[in-house]
């Protein structure tokens, strides 16, 4: 049985430091290279006090299992290694046992494993809660929310095959038990332009190509595509298969989520047709033409697209058109309308495809809400996890209003883990009563500002921009900025009035630079403006608004003239910052517990550890300043119970039971120990330790008195062990000594005994050996003595005789003799003939073996002579009787069940003796002919399976039913209109009697009888349909057939069973087609 590893520390076995709290010397070189020591041996996860650093192992790893849930459940957090289920643990039982709501925040850059951090998170929640047919429904719709969302918004990126390409925020409710009631999920920024556009080697979303890749060419048929990704302007080519993705099994996979979460059909289908839709409009291309006021105007090279797009939505295709050529603006009373040159056309496209998708991402959030939301008003525990996108930094200057955008909300959610970080230090500071000092950390509230300010921020300079009146431009965007921030500290532009700048020439002109708390980012200004306006036509949304595809109509509400609001819509960067600022405020009246995700290689391999990129995320993400914010005060705490019954073995006083409080207990450890008082603090509940050296000497110190304490058992075992063996070896000499002598005696007792048994088994083979030789002598004397005289007397008699022999005298010996036996032999056969019986079997044995064949012959003579003495003495009615006897064995022997009882019956026909009865002399004349046989049989009611008494009357040309109490002819059918008789193999008297189509007879269809005679009957109806017709009848043995009612055709079908009516067989009907008759 194998040695079970079991720890109670996370200090146990430790690989490099498990809590980032106790590494020292603490600076960024150790802190790469304890990382990278953990990450070679798959430890993948390392502490920051509470803070859980993931680093993406691109591989899996046996880390997730059923086990080890049940191994972090109800444990400590610190109890065990480093892992996130510890965390999910730890935010779990702290909403259920001290009604704290939490929060989970997952960071990193894209590609570092935020995503699938937070489906540990809530797989392990999910496992952990209670059990039920609701929980378990709720907690099934929750987890397969993610493949529908990830279908949607992920999608495949030169850093991530899975890239999240919008935020998420999902707040899972429960009840005062624990157990999940539902949630609620907010998204963030879904990024649009990857709809119509994406960088090299990237792919659109997921969905796009799962739908191409797995849908049913019937289902493609529906949606109008064809599965061929080249025929899509929308999709790139060059990364269009991603290896180890299957998206055909993936599509499968988004459709049956789907339906668990709750959506219907009709609604799965719209949503498909949507982004059909959205993939056609991609392939719509415009060409100019002059108009005769001189002005471009766009027309649309094939209209068959548009068409198709029509179709699929229910949009009247001349709308369409119209809003791909023309725009109209409305002022006040007044509206102008104007045409779209061709690249004003193809903006527009592209505009309503980033819309029609955008807003289709949000109602699959809205709905999934819907299904996913809590249905009772009770109060509710809240535990939010929140997975967003990571700090992005491209190179070359390729950072847009998106990445600007990303990097804002990611300056927030570092402002908040600062402010909330030193709240919680502070907090079990106060709540230990251990003095509290001041720690200093840089706050980037400075950088929030310069975005985020209504004044003076860039977003609301972006959006002054955006609405001022006159040419607006990327570049006059720019200037503004240049004039408005060129003071601050954290801003860097060429064009600025800060002269420190003017010559860098790392800073091109139309670029701005921000000095984030992640490090410096240049920002492309280029699309800012356009991005932000994020403006559709509103021609476009009139005839979205026009469809008759219902969910589109849903999408565009604006485009309905009846609510047309001439005011502009709010700006992309003023929604996110509203969005920010609600996500902020919802965070801090939360518990936060904090997952920092790391990408190890840009390569997406496993087991590469690249350490310059490390080292960038690791100042990005501000985990030393975390680090050194944790040890300001004291690097290490612990309650008193856990660390006296780690530390207890190191003094007299404690080990191995301590009788008193845990705390007393820790004072008098440590005061024996000698420790200086400088380096600890004792709070309320906890053991507060100043310097990691400090807890490395503890810890060397119980090591060493482990290996004494080792050593100790080791030896009093060893000592046990082997008095335990001796005394065990003595008892055993002493059995096995009384069973070997045991043994021996046995031994020679059997030897003796076997020796006596052989000299007596030689005694007596030798008497009776010579017993033998004196028999045998005795006998070889009589024999020649025999011989001798025999010799003799043919000697006398040769002598006396020899006057009389002639020539050929031993041939004539020879006949003589053989003659001589024949005589004797049928002499003997006279006496011992057999009975003239033919059945019997008897014969006298052969006397000599030269008359074998004779024997033989003679025994096949005298079989047929009696044969023919016994039919001799039949008269014409017996052998009238054994002829149909004949016919019976011939059609049912070995066929029916019941014919083995009808052998020893003799057939007599006439049963009822009509002649003799006054009751049937109605009936007698009326049949003019001889009859055959005459019998009481059950007619079966077609309707019911009811049974009716009736007469059956066979004579030469017909077959005959009449009534049994009347006498009245009821059937007269001739033998030429017989076609079959049917009946079961079983041992029952069942029999169908089937006439030909067409015929008078047959217009009441078959008749299905029942007799106790059905041997004797169907073989005289044989017999006599041959002689008369000259064809024989077909007679049909089977357990199921058709028996022609009128114009149906029923099923007779025979079953066995125990019956109530004891041994007869019941006819039951089943249905309109189906008889069954159960035979006991």
């Amino acid at each position: 049985m194998a040695k079970m590893e079991v720890k109670t520390s996370l200090l146990d076995d430790m690989i490099g430091v498990g809590d980032m709290v106790l590494l020292e010397p603490l600076n960024e070189d150790s802190f790469i290279n304890n990382l990278k020591k953990r990450f070679d041996h798959n430890e993948v996860y390392t502490y920051i006090g509470s803070v859980v650093i993931s680093i993406n192992p691109y591989s899996s790893l046996p880390i997730y299992t059923p086990e080890k849930v049940e191994e972090y459940r109800n444990r400590n957090f610190y109890e065990l290694s480093p892992h996130i289920f510890a965390l999910s643990d730890e935010a779990y039982r702290s909403l259920r046992d001290q009604d704290k709501d939490q929060c989970i925040l997952i960071t990193g850059e894209s590609g570092a494993g935020k995503t699938e951090a937070s489906k540990l998170v809530m797989s392990y929640v999910a496992a952990v809660c209670g059990k039920g047919a609701e929980v378990n429904q709720v907690k099934e719709q929750l987890l397969q929310s993610n493949p529908v969302l990830e279908a949607f918004g992920n999608a495949k990126t030169v850093r991530n095959d899975n890239s999240s390409r919008f935020g998420k925020y999902m707040d899972i409710e429960f009840d005062f038990k624990g157990d999940p009631l539902g949630g609620v999920i907010s998204n963030y920024l879904l990024e649009k332009s990857r709809v119509v556009k994406q960088p090299r080697g990237e792919r659109n979303f997921h969905i796009f190509y799962q739908i191409l890749s797995g849908a049913s060419e019937d289902f493609l048929c529906k949606l109008k595509l064809e599965r061929d990704f080249s025929r899509y302007n929308y999709l790139g080519l060059d990364s269009a298969k991603v290896n180890g993705v299957d998206d055909a099994a993936n599509f499968r996979t988004v459709r049956n989520a789907m339906q668990i979460v709750g959506f219907m059909d009709h609604e799965t289908q719209s949503v498909f047709e949507v982004v059909a839709a959205v993939l056609k409009l991609g392939n719509i291309e415009f060409k100019p033409e002059s108009r005769v006021n001189g002005l471009d105007e766009s027309k649309i090279k094939d209209k068959n697209e548009v068409k198709e797009i029509c179709e699929l939505t229910g949009i009247d295709q001349s709308v369409l058109e119209r809003a791909f050529s023309f725009r109209t603006v409305e002022a006040k009373q007044e509206k102008v309308s104007t045409t779209l040159n061709v690249a004003q056309a193809y903006y527009a496209r592209d505009a309503l495809a980033k819309n029609l998708y955008s807003r289709l991402f949000s109602w699959l959030v809205t709905r999934i809400n819907e299904s996913i939301k809590a249905q009772t008003k009770v109060r509710k525990k809240v535990m939010g996890v929140l997975d967003i996108y990571g700090f992005e930094i491209f190179e070359n200057a390729d950072n847009s209003f998106e990445q600007f955008i990303i990097n804002y909300c990611n300056e927030k959610l570092q402002q908040i883990f600062i402010e909330l970080t030193l709240k919680e230090e502070q907090e079990e500071y106060i709540r230990e009563g251990i003095e509290w000092t001041h720690i200093e950390y840089f706050n980037n509230a400075i950088i929030c500002d310069l975005i985020e300010n209504n004044q003076t921020g860039i977003l609301a300079m972006l959006d002054e921009e955006c609405l001022r009146p006159g040419t607006v431009t990327d570049e006059t965007f720019l200037e503004k900025l240049n004039q408005v921030c060129a003071t601050h500290q954290h801003f860097e532009s060429r064009m600025s009035k800060c002269s420190r700048f003017l010559n860098d020439t790392s800073l091109p002109h139309s670029c701005f630079r921000i000095q984030h708390y992640a490090g410096k980012v240049m920002y492309q200004v280029e699309g800012f403006v356009d991005k932000n306006n994020d403006l559709l036509y509103r021609d476009l949304s009139q005839a979205m608004w026009k469809a008759s595809h219902p969910l589109i109509k849903a999408l565009f509400p604006e485009g309905n003239p009846a609510k047309i609001n001439l005011k502009r819509p709010p700006t992309a960067g003023s929604q996110f910052k509203a969005s920010v600022a609600t996500l902020m405020k919802n965070l801090q009246t939360k518990n936060p517990n904090y997952i920092r995700c790391i990408k190890p290689n840009d390569k997406k391999a496993a087991h590469i550890f690249n350490d310059a990129l490390v080292c960038h995320q690791i100042r990005y993400l501000g985990l030393l300043e975390n680090v050194r914010v944790r040890r300001a005060g004291y690097a290490f705490r612990q309650a008193y119970e856990p660390c006296l019954e780690r530390y207890k073995m190191l003094c007299k006083q404690t080990w191995p039971h301590w009788r008193g409080p845990a705390r007393d207990g820790v004072e008098v450890l440590f005061n024996e120990l000698e420790i200086p008082e400088e380096e600890f603090s004792f709070g309320r509940s906890k053991i507060f330790i100043r310097n990691p050296r400090t807890l490395f000497k503890l810890e060397d110190l119980r090591k060493q008195r482990l290996e004494d304490l080792a050593t100790l058992i080791e030896k009093i075992y060893r000592g046990w062990k082997c008095r335990t063996r001796f005394l065990l070896m003595k008892k055993s000499q002493i059995v096995i000594a009384s069973w070997y002598r045991r043994y021996s005696q046995q031994k020679k007792y059997q030897k003796i005994k076997s020796s006596a048994v052989i000299v007596q088994s030689y005694i007596r083979g030798w008497k009776a050996r010579r017993l033998l030789w004196e028999l045998k002598h005795q006998k070889r004397c009589n024999e020649a003595a025999t011989i001798i005289a025999a010799y003799w007397h043919g000697t006398q008699v040769r002598r006396e005789y020899r006057k009389f022999f002639r020539a050929n005298a031993g041939r004539k010996i020879y006949e003589f003799t053989l003659q001589r036996l024949m005589q004797k032999y049928f002499l003997e056969m006279k006496n011992k003939m057999p009975s003239l019986s033919p059945i019997d079997k008897n014969w006298p044995a052969r006397p000599y073996l030269f008359l074998d064949s004779t024997h033989k012959e003679l025994k096949r003579i005298f079989h047929l002579w009696r044969c023919k003495k016994y039919r001799d003495q039949f008269t014409d009615q017996q052998k009238l009787i054994y002829e149909e006897k004949l016919e019976a064995s011939e059609l049912f022997k070995d066929k029916k069940a019941l014919y083995p009882a009808s052998v020893g019956q003799p057939f007599q026909g006439a049963y009822l003796e009509i002649s003799k009865n006054p009751k049937y002399k109605k009936l007698q004349d009326a049949v003019d002919e001889k009859i055959i046989i005459a019998e009481v049989v059950n007619k079966i009611n077609r309707a019911n399976g009811k049974a009716t008494s009736r007469i059956f009357l066979l004579t030469k040309n017909n077959v005959l039913l009449a009534d049994q109490k009347s006498g009245n002819i009821k059937s007269e059918v001739p033998l030429g209109d017989v076609t079959k008789v049917s009946m079961s193999s079983q041992n029952d008297g069942f029999f169908a009697v089937h006439l030909k189509e067409g015929s008078e007879a047959a217009g009441k269809g078959d008749f299905l009888l029942s007799s106790d005679h059905l041997i004797e009957m169907a073989t005289k109806l044989y017999r006599t349909t041959l002689s008369q017709t000259k064809q024989k009848l077909n007679i049909e043995i089977s357990d199921e057939f058709l028996v022609q009612f009128r114009q149906d055709k029923v099923c007779v079908k025979f079953i066995q069973g125990s019956q109530k009516n004891g041994n007869i067989p019941t006819c039951k009907r089943k249905n309109n087609r189906l008889l069954e008759v159960a035979v006991p």
